[in-house]
């Protein structure tokens, strides 16, 4: 499909979003702690995307298929959204984007075990290329001892594993079903399941007013008005052109980190991301569509 400038505005509009999660959690998560601040996230994502469904008509598809959505959302939301925000307690911004970046290595690994989808030279390829640039980026960082981020890192990484099963799931069981019905679904399973151990954990300090604001930047724009743009440009651009938001996060994600937080991008981080980038476009097709369109 062709991409007009409005599609690409809304791609690098995206982009900028998502990037700018991944900055907005190590921001308020401090004040939060992980449970309470994904508990906010979600359900003000949510709390958008319902009003949207309604209004298109698709709740009944929900309540037809709720129980999977909802599980959907434990592995799309709830727990790697919790895994990011530990580990962002730790680490940057800019080097949990890049790791994130990688997300198509892990579906591909896990599709091709679940759903046994073929892997051809390239894939294959593509996959080890992309586990080289994890080891570049991780490679030192795993001191598991007191002052060590070796749990940081494995929950960034863990964090990309349930994203690649949540899209087999999704794949295997809502595959025809629209988005937005998979997408509100997730949110609010994962608010549900949040819930308790939200309220259990909330901070004894009352968070600042730029923590709360912070929060709902990534509740609002960052996770519900995302989701809108996503699931627009897949019905406009097809699920192989929105792909490219891949490639485009972390370059948000180290402009607002570099910006707003002083984070550093090191040699390192820039060989790692550019070795899982290669290693993603491979892993996914995407260089072969390239050539070929």
């Amino acid at each position: 499909m062709e991409i007009n400038r409005k599609d690409s505005l809304e791609l690098v509009l995206l982009a900028a979003l998502w990037g700018a999660s991944f900055i907005l959690i190590r921001y308020a998560v401090p004040e939060f702690g992980p449970f309470s601040l994904i508990l906010v996230r979600v359900g003000l994502a949510a709390s958008l995307l319902l009003p949207v469904l309604i209004v298109r008509r698709q709740f009944p598809v929900l309540k037809a298929h709720w129980f999977h959505a909802c599980v959907v959302g434990l592995f799309s939301s709830a727990v790697p959204f919790l895994l990011f925000a530990y580990a962002m307690m730790s680490v940057t911004g800019s080097f949990a984007s890049i790791v994130n970046a990688g997300t198509p290595i892990w579906g591909a690994i896990i599709a091709y075990l679940w759903l046994g989808e073929s892997m051809t030279r390239n894939r294959v390829f593509g996959l080890l290329l992309g586990v080289v640039g994890v080891v570049i980026l991780v490679w030192g960082k795993l001191d598991f001892g007191d002052q060590g981020l070796g749990f940081p890192v494995l929950a960034v990484l863990g964090a990309t594993f349930m994203y690649g099963i949540a899209a087999s799931y999704t794949k295997r069981f809502l595959h025809d079903i629209p988005p937005l019905v998979t997408a509100t679904g997730s949110q609010i399973g994962a608010t549900l399941s949040l819930l308790p151990f939200g309220i259990y954990f909330w901070p004894d300090a009352a968070p600042s007013g730029a923590g709360w604001i912070a929060a709902m930047v990534l509740g609002f724009a960052s996770t519900g008005f995302a989701y809108v743009i996503f699931f627009r440009l897949i019905a406009n651009v097809g699920p192989a052109n929105t792909m490219t938001v891949t490639f485009l996060i972390p370059l948000f994600a180290a402009v607002w980190g570099a910006m707003f937080l002083g984070e550093v991008i090191t040699i390192r981080m820039m060989l790692g991301a550019l070795t899982i980038f290669l290693g993603t476009a491979l892993a996914t097709g995407f260089l072969s569509r390239r050539k070929t369109g």
